[in-house]
């Protein structure tokens, strides 16, 4: 068992989960770029992780969209800085905002009914466009 990282409320991350390696970054770096190994790659198995309830991951699951593999990894890629830690901090600030927003529970919406004056603002907003569009269509001949 790794390092716990507390993420959330609800989510201590074990450090063990996350798998990094670190690749070539693409862009211009001058002579370092093609000898220095710098942007990192965070993979993060999220649905055999176990330090995930079952609400946030669904929730993750969407918040995700394409940095989720088809096996369920969440792929971050990080290539901001110009160092392996600036982008090793940087993909994982990124992941663990990404895992707080997920862990949110949206507000239930009530169903509300509109006021009398926003129906009766709407019903007379809809008499006037009738009758720009009306105006538009009657040819007065002179």
């Amino acid at each position: 068992m790794g390092n716990r990282l507390r993420v959330s409320d609800r989510v201590l991350l074990d450090e063990s989960e996350l798998q990094e390696h670190f690749v070539r970054a693409p862009g211009p770096g001058g002579q370092n770029v093609n000898k220095v190994a710098t942007a990192v790659q965070l993979r993060w198995d999220l649905l055999r992780s176990p330090s995930v309830p079952e609400d946030v991951r669904d929730r993750l699951k969407r918040l995700a969209g394409r940095r989720l593999s088809t096996d369920g990894v969440l792929i971050i890629e990080a290539h901001r800085f110009r160092s392996q830690a600036g982008n090793r901090e940087d993909a994982r600030r990124r992941l663990f905002e990404l895992i707080r927003a997920a862990s949110v529970v949206p507000r239930k919406r009530k169903a509300t009914k509109p006021t009398a004056a926003s129906r009766e603002r709407r019903l007379e907003q809809k008499r006037v466009r009738g009758a720009v569009k009306r105006g538009r269509s009657l040819r007065e001949e002179d």
